[in-house]
């Protein structure tokens, strides 16, 4: 099954590393358009040396100001994926507001706000598109010390699915990709990669493995592509089966 993005235009969040970047080269293969975003002008050089045409945004989506400054100036879009996150890890007792919030400005509210902004063009062109957004398992299931995390991630589905209500007359599909744990090189300096670490939750995977970041990135092309045209409104675990057991 071929995917083709040719004639339109894709913004990614979070594209300087692991899946938001992978994303981005391959909406590129596909034919789009690419504007990466990502706090880390590093990486988004890093990303051009390897991507001539991509259009690197440099923008911490924590702050609203500079978020909205950055997103309006990436003109029409037909594809989003908001891919950027952050995780604090805390006990709950230890949970701090300060990190709380910080999580939640991240994960939820940079999403509704640069959706909102994305959207309304889409509304006003009359053309439709696709967002995708980047959830978690954790939206799914309780994980110690992610308290934070765990939350911003349900807010994030919830939030999809009204934006899939109120968008889809307007021929614009929202969905989410919810993957267990990806094997990014983040992941990997975590230790995920020692079997101490990752049996637990190997043994609840039937598929008996953890996601690759390709898995994730072809769940996203395919939402985003005409292919899932009758898809709106959905969570798709990307997680070997691990909800089944």
């Amino acid at each position: 099954m071929e995917v083709r993005f040719d004639g339109k235009k894709a913004l990614v969040t979070g594209a300087g590393k692991g899946i938001g970047r992978d994303t981005a080269k391959a909406l590129v293969k596909c034919g789009a358009e690419v504007f990466a975003l990502s706090r880390t002008q590093e990486d988004l050089d890093s990303l051009v040396q390897e991507y001539p045409g991509i259009h690197p945004v440099q923008c911490d989506l924590g702050d609203p100001e500079v978020t909205k400054a950055a997103v309006e100036s990436v003109g029409p879009i037909d594809l989003l994926v908001n891919n950027a996150g952050i995780i604090i890890m805390q006990p709950f007792l230890d949970v701090t507001l300060d990190a709380f919030d910080t999580v939640m400005d991240v994960n939820v509210r940079a999403v509704l706000q640069v959706s909102q902004i994305i959207a309304k063009g889409m509304v006003e062109r009359g053309t439709g598109g696709s967002i995708v957004n980047v959830s978690s398992l954790g939206s799914k299931l309780a994980t110690k010390e992610c308290a934070s995390y765990c939350a911003s991630k349900g807010a994030l589905d919830i939030m999809s699915k009204v934006m899939a209500l109120e968008l889809g007359p307007h021929k614009i599909r929202v969905n989410t990709v919810n993957p267990v744990i990806v094997m990014t090189n983040l992941i990997r300096k975590i230790g995920y990669d020692d079997p101490v670490m990752a049996g637990p939750w190997l043994a609840r995977i039937p598929l008996g493995k953890f996601a690759e970041v390709d898995d994730v990135v072809h769940a996203i092309l395919y939402l985003l592509s005409d292919k899932a045209a009758m898809v709106n409104g959905a969570t798709l675990p990307i997680d070997g089966g691990y909800l089944t057991s």
